[in-house]
């Protein structure tokens, strides 16, 4: 079993003064070789025995470790880098600290190790031979000498040490706060002025038992009247009291029985009150001298917590008042701010106890007393409300899907807490939509199948997706289909576009993340032809949101998408668009010329289906390639088609090549057995004539025979060229020598071309290059095509079209040649 006295959790201090989880694990004490001494050992515990070390800490004998609350060791290492061990078990914190006072020479019964720091070595022994800091008689004549020593001491780290021993152990501040009722009495302005000074400065000390006098129920509020009369408000004290005792009341809305909780409760507000507003913006200097200040108020806020989390009553009470119908609306808003509260105070704890928090709020019904909250009008309590489910679904996503599934069997659509976040999102009435953002990023999570889990007995993704595409898209994607029923949205205003953006978003996620649910649901309704009609939309934003969902589809080259586009000549409103922009060249120019590139490079169905229909509005747009390379791109696709007996010959030759002996593979056979099928299906035959002989174009034995000799040939040369005997070159070389046919190979797969119910609106029927369909070029001029801009793309295939061949290996062709055809 683990032995929980040694469990802790490593905290740092950031540089906004706030304490980091580091993570938990077990801290052991040893030697350590590479630091030359005993150090601090912190292991994670989620790795086991021989987990990887959170900490690694030597135990220098010049670093102030301070032991506070029985179960923390809080200690800088270096400037502004504070460390602190939070121990689960008291006898565990015990155990270190006495490792740290034997290694340092202390006493285990102090909470402060001696700090020791560069001063020089005469102070240093004056100071370590005194016995102590002698103070001064707490008394109204010596006040003045009292501020100059606690001014004088600061700046000195171990003089620091040496003032707050003294003060502690002669219980001077209780003298110091009867001197300061006094003055308040007589109305002595500079015994005010000087203890301002000496209280500030004992807070500069940085000490966790002077803290616990200081904040005690009987000293607060005292020490915060001597924080009121700085001098540097020339005699104008503030009246801190009076706010916290009559205007700041403590609102109980669940009686707490516990008075140890109520006291830590008004003495946490009381020190952050402190800090934040009754003690001076700290200098540089400072600020690292009161991160004790901050830790108090850290720890203070973690018990809080968990002694709110074991008093089952009080939760008890709070949810079902939550939950009763007969809570007045005042009643209720102080509830679920007090419950926003808690769970913000829950970000303190260890990811543990965080977890235990959560699923004790589930237990106690959060979720359904959520879905009560917001139904309510009140903006504010709905705003509250929505805090509180945020951290629920950034914390669990898990555990809110479980809900709003189990929630489903027993409500109506129309209630289910989901869609009423959706409904919230759609109808904020914020005109920057700042409810709506955070919304949509809290659906974004609970969609995402990132954070899904799967286990033995069910998936969540599938189970959670066809849910939510059955009981919620329709509610999310209303305000889209009621805004696109016509050629243009029916509402174009600045808020309404901005919703229909936010829509856009979650549905590209989906486009991105989900597989066939919404592949189903977009060709089911419809839905791309509707997002579409945005790219008319007067805001460039939205329009660009539209252009980017469809761009998404494109991008997952899955052939139902492709199909539904052809159908439905989808196309059409990006063309428009197109030509509507003009040439202006901004981000709906770039937008919608990067999606026909990426066809052009990717997608050949698609190919085929913008140049059939689209080419006559489009071929006049040369101030980029990419309209002319689709064009070029097709007329390929449409040559490979009408020479079938190209693809036999990349048969032919696969054929042989898979029978070939396994063996070391030169760099060019590497890129021929390498090439992938799409890069195939890209190239093209080049048989060049051979010995004044002219192919013909018709089949029939012969044809077949001279394309069979040069392929034959080609495999006895590869054979005789592996052969390392000199024989063997030899001949290679003879029958290189000979008149055989020169030859350069390539393959191209045929493309299945669209048929088309009717053209679209924007173009007249008839498809470009008709008139060459009936006519295949005979084998003896099929020559490499080249587009007229180059493409680097273009260029890669260029190279992998001569069939093995390096390029400096290709025979060259002139440039009339290449564009013949």
């Amino acid at each position: 079993m683990t032995d929980t006295r040694r469990r802790v959790k490593v905290y740092t201090l950031n540089e906004d003064r706030q304490w980091d989880d580091r993570g938990t694990g077990h801290v052991s004490s040893g030697y350590v070789e590479r630091l030359k001494g005993m150090s601090l050992l912190v292991r994670a515990e989620s790795d086991g025995e021989s987990g990887s070390l959170l900490l690694e800490s030597k135990i220098n004998p010049n670093t102030a470790y301070q032991k506070q609350q029985d179960t923390l060791i809080v200690w800088s290492e270096a400037e502004n880098y504070d460390l602190a061990l939070s121990f689960q078990e008291k006898a565990g914190c015990d155990e270190i600290w006495e490792k740290i006072c034997q290694v340092q020479g202390k006493d285990p019964s102090v909470d402060i190790t001696q700090e020791l720091v560069d001063e020089s070595e005469e102070e240093r022994f004056d100071d370590m031979s005194s016995p102590g800091l002698e103070l001064p008689p707490c008394e109204l004549g010596h006040l003045e000498e009292l501020a100059e020593l606690v001014a004088s001491s600061l700046p000195s780290p171990l003089r620091r040490e040496k003032l707050a021993l003294a003060v502690e152990n002669e219980g001077y501040i209780r003298k110091l706060l009867e001197l300061f009722r006094q003055c308040e009495d007589l109305e002595n302005a500079d015994g005010l002025h000087h203890l301002y000074e000496i209280v500030k400065g004992i807070f500069l000390l940085n000490r966790t038992a002077l803290f616990e006098v200081m904040f005690s129920e009987e000293c607060i509020m005292d020490v915060i009247g001597c924080l009121e009369h700085d001098p540097a408000l020339g005699g104008l004290p503030r009246r801190h009291r009076d706010f916290l005792t009559k205007t700041a009341r403590f609102k109980e809305v669940i009686p707490i029985g516990d008075p140890e909780l109520r006291a830590k409760i008004h003495q946490t507000y009381r020190v952050q009150y402190i800090q934040d507003m009754v003690l001076p913006t700290p200098s540089v200097f400072e600020e690292n001298m009161l991160s004790t200040l901050h830790s108090f108020i850290f720890f203070n806020k973690v018990e809080i917590v968990g002694m709110l989390q074991d008093d089952e009553k009080f939760l008890t009470d709070l949810f079902a008042q939550l939950t009763d119908e007969a809570t007045d609306d005042d009643k209720r808003h102080e509830l679920v701010n007090f419950l926003k509260e808690f769970c913000a105070f829950s970000q303190t704890l260890q990811p543990q106890n965080r977890d235990t928090f959560f699923k004790t709020l589930s237990n106690m019904g959060i979720l359904p007393a959520l879905e009560v909250i917001l139904g309510m009008d009140d903006v504010q309590v709905r705003g509250a409300a929505t805090d509180i489910f945020s951290y629920l679904v950034e914390y669990n996503p898990s555990m809110v899907r479980e809900f709003i599934m189990q929630e489903s069997q027993q409500n109506d659509d129309d209630i289910l807490l989901i869609n009423l976040i959706i409904e919230h999102m759609i109808c904020d009435s914020d005109p920057e939509l700042g409810g709506a953002v955070q919304l949509m990023g809290l659906l974004r999570t609970l969609v995402d199948p990132e954070n899904m889990m799967a286990t033995a007995n069910k998936t969540e993704k599938t189970e959670f997706l066809s849910f939510f595409y059955k009981h919620c898209m329709h509610v999310l994607s209303a305000p889209l289909l009621a805004n696109t029923t016509d050629d243009k949205p029916s509402r174009d205003d600045f808020q309404t576009s901005q919703l229909l953006a936010l829509i856009l978003e979650l549905l590209t996620f989906c486009v991105e993340h989900h597989t066939y649910h919404i592949k189903n649901y977009i060709i089911n309704k419809d839905i791309l032809r509707r997002v579409l009609v945005l790219t008319a939309s007067q805001h460039a934003f939205l329009a660009l949101c539209a252009l980017r969902f469809m761009r998404r589809i494109i991008g997952l080259k899955d052939e139902f998408y492709n199909r539904y586009i052809m159908k439905n000549f989808l196309f059409e409103p990006v063309v428009k668009a197109f030509l509507n922009n003009g040439a202006r060249y901004n981000l709906m120019n770039s937008a919608i010329i990067e999606m026909f590139e990426y066809v052009r490079v990717d997608v050949k169905s698609l190919t085929a289906h913008i140049v059939e229909n689209y080419w006559k509005v489009l071929e006049d747009v040369d101030y980029v390639q990419t309209f002319k390379g689709l064009k070029l791109r097709y007329e390929q696709q449409r040559e490979r088609q009408d020479n079938p007996k190209l693809d036999s010959m990349r048969s032919i030759l696969r054929n042989h090549r898979f029978r070939r002996d396994a063996r070391t593979l030169d760099d060019d056979e590497e890129m021929w057995f390498n090439a992938d099928e799409e890069e195939l299906e890209d190239c093209e035959a080049v048989v060049p004539p051979s010995d004044n002989k002219t192919t013909k174009a018709s089949g029939g034995a012969g044809e077949n025979e001279d394309l069979m000799d040069p392929i034959s040939k080609f495999m006895e040369r590869k054979k005789l060229k592996d052969s390392d005997d000199k024989e063997v070159l030899g001949k290679s070389s003879s029958l290189s020598g000979r008149q055989s046919p020169s030859f350069k190979l390539s393959f191209s797969g045929s493309t299945t071309k669209t048929s088309l119910s009717s053209p679209p609106a924007l173009l007249r029927p008839g498809s470009p290059g008709s008139g060459a369909k009936g006519s295949p070029p005979t084998a003896a001029t099929v020559t490499t095509k080249v587009g007229l801009v180059d493409y680097p793309d273009d260029d890669e295939e260029d190279e992998e079209d001569v069939g093995g061949m390096s390029k400096e290996e290709t025979p060259p062709l002139s440039k009339k040649s290449k564009l013949s055809s």
